[in-house]
């Protein structure tokens, strides 16, 4: 793999763990309004 399909990959991963860590935060926001 070259310079850019490495950059390629390293931007997909770190797109999908914010997007990951923004779900876990509302997810735990929501369970505790609703479950408590």
């Amino acid at each position: 793999m070259d310079i850019s399909q490495h950059r390629s990959v390293y931007g997909a991963f770190t797109g999908l763990v914010k997007w990951g860590v923004i779900g876990c935060i509302v997810l735990l926001a929501l369970m505790a309004i609703f479950l408590v």
